[in-house]
């Protein structure tokens, strides 16, 4: 067993943590807010006062935060992660922040500290199950050492050497973005047509890609979308991805058009819940008559 930092402790990370411990590591906690620590300190972990105790002297530290510029601050900033990570140790940086925050990230670490980039595919249930998919991005040897820690979370992949996990997470999250918003217009399209909501979902869900749609059915029939994937994350995410696809020249109409949809349920709904919403606000837009403007 080995000693773990674990650094942000949001809907993901207080799962993810404690998979962490109940496969039996000795984990040091910490976050923004002490008190998403109280409950994994009840259950064997130790909460850290800032980033720099949470990984002083340990084999291994996570991080699992919003966005590049928390993530910086937590590693880079005074009593950051950095300043406390010793020669040997492994920074798994499983946020989703793209290759070039990565690289960044990797460049500022202490000598002999090693980045592995390594997001995941999943939700809340797949992290409280240990049932993420995750990406990493890694030489062979270094990947061989973080397998059996990561395994306590989910089934890690080696994608391909160092940035190829934060790579492939935008190519997922393309896909997603593009899924929920098409399964939303589809949904507006078969109403407004006189096909009756409840069959359209049923068809709908029995898709193919309906799985999507099957996990968020309940939300979208109430109107109520407590979060799973934050609606506001999906955001950054598309954003990410739209300015990660302009710098190697591909064209990406979907994600733009994706992306127009998630900021106008931004606008109407807030940041703070479930990216599922973009299907209210497809069908209010229907509705109403009219398509927000697209980036494209």
């Amino acid at each position: 067993m080995s000693r773990v930092g674990f650094l942000g402790l949001g809907l993901m990370g207080q799962r993810m943590a404690r998979r962490v411990l109940q496969a039996g590591h000795c984990l040091t906690v910490w976050d923004l807010e002490p008190d998403r620590a109280i409950a994994l300190v009840g259950e064997g972990a130790k909460a850290a006062t800032d980033p720099a105790a949470a990984v002083e002297g340990v084999e291994f530290a996570i991080s699992m935060l919003a966005d590049r510029a928390a993530l910086e601050q937590v590693v880079l900033g005074p009593r950051g992660a950095a300043s406390t990570l010793g020669p040997g140790a492994i920074l798994l940086e499983m946020s989703t922040v793209g290759p070039d925050a990565a690289a960044h990230l990797g460049s500022q670490l202490p000598a002999g500290v090693t980045l592995i980039d390594a997001p995941v595919l999943g939700s809340l249930p797949e992290a409280a199950e240990g049932r993420l998919v995750i990406m990493v991005g890694a030489l062979p040897a270094d990947f061989d050492r973080v397998v059996p820690l990561l395994t306590s979370m989910g089934s890690p992949h080696r994608v391909g050497g160092p940035g190829a996990g934060a790579s492939m997470k935008l190519g997922v999250n393309l896909s997603l973005g593009g899924v929920i918003a098409a399964l939303g217009e589809a949904l507006a399209l078969a109403t407004a047509l006189g096909v009756e909501r409840d069959i359209a979902l049923d068809i709908l869900a029995g898709s193919p890609w309906g799985g999507l749609l099957r996990n968020r059915r309940a939300m979208v029939e109430s109107g109520n979308f407590p979060p799973q994937l934050r609606l506001g994350l999906a955001v950054k995410d598309l954003g990410l991805i739209r300015d990660a696809a302009a710098g190697v020249g591909v064209r990406t109409p979907i994600a733009t058009e994706a992306l127009s949809w998630l900021e106008a349920a931004e606008s109407t709904y807030g940041p703070d819940v479930d990216f599922a919403a973009v299907v209210a606000e497809i069908l209010r837009d229907s509705a109403a008559g009219a398509h927000p403007e697209s980036e494209g």
